[in-house]
């Protein structure tokens, strides 16, 4: 079954009066289940990729259907629901609340989904302490290092546990120990639960990890290539 089926996603943006393209014509369908991740050089169009399949952004022509859902007929406050209820996002740079504890980052996007107090803090407390930071509950964003933070960040993205995490570029700002103790989490996570992942990366570290990789240049899929467990 697909969860992610894109069918002939263009992307053009106005530039000082250019069309420039992001995407020529992209097609692409992830099935439940997998951890894939669309690699290529900066450029290549893979942000703005993950952007319009977390509704994010809209393509200028094509279709997206997301968990059965079609994104294009969907006003403003339909797609926001969609974000917030099938969708958990990690992005390059974190993007955790500056004044709220690591716990309360985390509990946030429950808090939006009406989920109450006592079960907001049991599920935050538990996948805090899945990503190893049950030491770390109560500290802000300026006090944890990059690698702590984006593992907030991913707390947060799996704590409602949706049907797909989009993560763009989530190693960037992380050295290579780091970024690989991450991606390694990340996938046992998928294994674990059965999360969806969509990675965005040029990261090598990144793409030997990942089951499925899906090659973009230029705004175009070149190539795809499946890999079984390690």
């Amino acid at each position: 079954m697909n969860i992610i089926e894109a069918d002939k996603i263009k992307k053009t943006y106005e530039s000082n009066g250019l069309s420039v393209t992001a995407l020529g014509g992209v097609d692409v369908a992830v099935k439940k289940g997998e951890f894939t991740a669309l690699a290529g050089p900066s450029g290549s169009g893979k942000t703005t990729l993950l952007n319009i399949i977390g509704g994010l952004d809209a393509p200028t022509s094509g279709s997206i259907k997301v968990d059965n859902v079609d994104l294009a007929p969907l006003k403003a406050k339909a797609l926001a629901e969609i974000r917030l209820t099938k969708i958990g996002f990690v992005f390059q740079a974190y993007n955790l609340i500056p004044v709220l504890t690591a716990i309360e980052n985390v509990e946030y996007v429950l808090l939006l989904q009406g989920v109450g107090k006592k079960e907001r803090r049991d599920r935050s407390v538990n996948v805090l302490e899945q990503v190893g930071l049950s030491d770390q509950v109560n500290r802000r964003p300026h006090e944890l290092s990059g690698g702590q933070q984006q593992r907030v960040a991913v707390a947060r993205a799996i704590v409602s546990e949706p049907a797909i995490v989009l993560a763009d570029e989530p190693t960037a700002n992380l050295d290579q120990k780091t970024g690989a103790k991450l991606c390694d989490m990340m996938r046992d996570l998928n294994e674990q639960k059965h999360i969806t992942f969509l990675f965005s990366t040029h990261d090598s570290m990144v793409m030997e990890r990942a089951r499925r990789l899906i090659h973009l240049i230029d705004g175009k899929v070149v190539k795809e290539e499946s890999k079984g467990k390690k």
